[in-house]
């Protein structure tokens, strides 16, 4: 897609496509608030979790890679959640270096009062399947996109 640099419209906040994700974005993390709050979860804390439940006992560093955030970012977000109970820090036996994350007991109990939450998303969105099928494989693309060429 080629951008026509001489439209005057080209930097309306409302042409962005980057502007649109932000917004949907911080309506998404909106809408799960009142979902996650009652669990002791931020949304980034869900996401965590997420990861954690599709491949538990894995690397700080790993996690980090699979949700996208720095260790920077990621460390305070774990030990706030083994705080509240949810994980455990604990150094590899491997690598004193490493740190392994794994589900608790907690942890693993607040998957099946999540199992509803993406449902109920994708009816506030009032996202048709296919819809949200198209969007989702061009934002997987995106994705791939930005990380392949490092923009």
């Amino acid at each position: 897609m080629q951008v026509d640099k001489n439209n005057p419209d080209l930097l309306k906040l409302d042409n962005q496509l980057c502007f649109s994700l932000y917004v949907c974005s911080r309506e998404i993390i909106r809408a799960y608030k009142p979902i996650l709050s009652p669990l002791g979860l931020t949304y980034t804390g869900y996401v965590v979790m997420m990861a954690l439940w599709e491949n538990d006992h894995i690397g700080v560093k790993e996690l980090g890679d699979r949700i996208f955030l720095d260790s920077g970012t990621l460390t305070p977000l774990l030990k706030k959640m083994e705080k509240d109970g949810f994980v455990k820090r604990e150094r590899s036996a491997e690598d004193e270096r490493s740190v392994i994350i794994s589900l608790t007991e907690k942890g693993h109990a607040v998957k099946e009062q999540c199992r509803s939450n993406p449902d109920n998303i994708i009816c506030a969105a009032k996202l048709q399947e296919i819809d949200g099928d198209a969007l989702m494989a061009n934002l997987r693309k995106m994705i791939s996109n930005f990380r392949e060429t490092g923009v």
